[in-house]
């Protein structure tokens, strides 16, 4: 990511290194601007949705933590005495995640990313967001397929964003767009700056079984959650 364009790194250091209680916003295809609360970046264990508190009881092994963020996920299982190592493609997150304490952490986006033998890949926080778009999930699910242990597991949560939409008589959803109603664009506004938009994709449970047992994985739901999401656990097929 260009340094100058890392508004969402930018805001959690200076959130974190200088008290700064400047507001984040981000808007969607299908929203308008709303604050991004930087301080939920920093929750402790017992703060965290049920998802992802099993997501992080499940992990074992070594363990990889995809897009970790400010390092609250990270820290968690670090201090339970895991082998876990953690990447952002953000290097303000990086670089909080290090002061918090993080100690195996890169500055590196998941394709760019080649240490492998992992037990346990952990996408949380929409993780299905990193694929961009469904015409891209082969490509990291490919990916990730090499950064596995021959029994290892991907822990990942989404959203049904069907709830977002117009219901009509037949039970479909209008959709204003030729896409898949998961497949946003997003854009953040820190400080006045607005930052370029960029892919984020929520998919629906059915549509990323499907997806996942067609490139050659096994899904299984692990729990689903309050608020239209879920964690699934992805393992490749042998």
């Amino acid at each position: 990511m260009n340094a100058n364009q890392d508004l969402f790194g930018r805001a959690l250091n200076q959130f974190y290194f200088e008290k700064d209680t400047a507001k984040l916003y981000s808007e969607t295809t299908i929203s308008h601007w709303d604050e991004y609360p930087l301080e939920y970046l920093f929750r402790e264990f017992d703060q965290m949705p049920e998802i992802e508190q099993r997501a992080l009881k499940m992990a074992q092994g070594k363990i990889l933590d995809v897009g970790c963020g400010a390092g609250s996920h990270s820290l968690y299982l670090q201090n339970q005495g895991k082998n876990l190592w953690a990447i952002d493609h953000s290097l303000g997150a990086i670089q909080v995640a290090m002061a918090r304490g993080v100690k195996k952490v890169t500055h590196s986006a998941l394709l760019n990313y080649s240490i492998g033998n992992f037990d346990t890949i952990l996408m949380l926080m929409n993780g299905t967001g990193i694929f961009e778009s469904l015409e891209r999930i082969s490509v990291y699910l490919n990916h990730l397929r090499t950064l596995l242990s021959p029994e290892g597991s991907v822990l990942i949560d989404s959203s049904d964003l069907k709830y977002m939409y117009d219901v009509v008589d037949n039970g479909g959803i209008i959709v204003p767009a030729d896409r898949y109603y998961g497949a946003l664009e997003f854009r953040l506004r820190y400080k006045k700056q607005l930052s370029e938009k960029f892919p984020w994709l929520f998919i629906d449970q059915n549509l990323f079984a499907a997806l996942a047992e067609s490139h050659g994985w096994s899904f299984e739901i692990i729990l689903q959650g309050n608020h239209h999401d879920y964690l699934a656990e992805l393992k490749p097929f042998k």
